[in-house]
C-alpha cells in the first residue's frame, strides 16, 4: 500500500524533518578530514541530532544497525558502519547517509565528500552520481511513470560508462523509514504505477565505477562492490506536489534545485 501525505500539517512535519536531515550533512562537512574516524564521524552527528536538533537518529539499533549513521567509503556501496578503525585518508570518498526521526515522520538522505583533494575519477563518478539524481528529481510530477525515474538515472550513467546497483533502491518514506512503493534506480516492470501527489520517497542511485554486482560482508550490513571498484551515492527525500515536487532534504549548496 503507497501511503499518501496531504495533511499540510503532517507535510510541514517532513519538512522540518528533512531540513534536520539536510542540516547534518551540512554541518559534518568540515569534519571530513584526513586523519579522522568513521567512529568520530558518527558520534558528532548523533550528538547533532539528539542536542542541537532535538531528534532521534533513524539509523541507530534499525534492525540491529549498531550506530547513528552510515559511512561508505571508497568501494563500498551502502550501509558502511562507522568504527574506530577506519581512518579516512588524503584521496578517499566517502558517503554519509543520515536518517532522522522527529514528530513521528522520517527523513533519509546522503552525500558523497572528498577528503583531500580527490583524483579525476572520483570526482567524475561522484558528479555523474550527483547528476543522475538530479535529473530524476527534474521528472517527478503527478501522472509520471514510476519507471521514468530508473530509465532516466540508467540511460545517464551507462552513457558516462558507468553501472547502476540493482540490488538495492529507494523507497517510500513518511511515518515509517520504509515503505512503498520501492523505487528502483534502472529501467524495469513498475505494475503501472503512476506518481500522485502526496507521495513521498527517496531517490538515491548506487553508482560503480566497474560492475553493478555488489557482496554483502560478514558483518550483515556493509555492502561492497563485487570487483572493489569505487562506488558513489547521493539520496533525496521528495515530496510529489500539484505540479512538479519539493526536495524536502534539499541543502543550502543545492538552492537551484528549487528552480527546476
Amino acid at each position: 500500500m503507497i501511503n499518501l501525505i496531504t495533511n499540510k500539517e503532517d507535510i510541514q512535519k517532513m519538512r522540518i524533518v528533512g531540513k534536520i536531515s539536510a542540516r547534518v550533512l551540512e554541518f559534518i562537512h568540515p569534519y571530513i578530514q584526513p586523519g579522522i574516524s568513521t567512529e568520530e564521524i558518527d558520534n558528532i552527528c548523533h550528538d547533532y541530532i539528539t542536542k542541537n536538533m532535538r531528534a532521534f537518529p533513524a539509523c541507530l539499533n534499525y534492525h540491529g544497525f549498531p550506530k547513528s549513521i552510515c559511512t561508505s567509503i571508497n568501494d563500498v556501496i551502502c550501509h558502511g558502519i562507522p568504527n574506530k578503525y577506519d581512518i579516512l585518508k588524503d584521496k578517499d570518498i566517502i558517503n554519509v547517509d543520515v536518517a532522522v526521526f522527529k514528530d513521528g515522520f522520517y527523513s533519509d538522505t546522503s552525500k558523497m565528500f572528498f577528503v583531500g583533494k580527490p583524483n579525476k575519477n572520483s570526482e567524475f563518478l561522484c558528479k555523474v552520481a550527483q547528476l543522475s539524481l538530479y535529473l530524476a528529481i527534474k521528472l517527478i510530477k503527478p501522472g509520471l511513470r514510476l519507471r521514468s525515474i530508473g530509465k532516466t538515472i540508467q540511460e545517464f550513467v551507462e552513457k558516462n560508462h558507468f553501472s547502476v546497483v540493482k540490488e538495492y533502491c529507494g523507497h517510500g518514506i513518511g511515518r515509517s523509514l520504509h515503505e512503498d512503493p520501492p523505487i528502483l534506480h534502472y529501467d524495469t516492470d513498475d505494475k503501472g504505477i503512476k506518481l500522485k501527489k502526496g507521495m513521498i520517497f527517496t531517490i538515491e542511485p548506487m553508482v560503480n565505477s566497474g560492475s553493478s554486482k555488489s557482496k554483502l560482508m560478514k558483518d550483515g550490513w556493509t555492502v561492497k562492490t563485487i570487483d572493489e571498484s569505487l562506488s558513489a551515492q547521493y539520496e533525496h527525500t521528495v515530496l510529489v506536489t500539484e505540479d512538479g515536487c519539493e526536495v524536502l532534504t534539499l541543502r543550502e549548496e543545492e538552492s537551484f534545485l528549487q528552480e527546476l
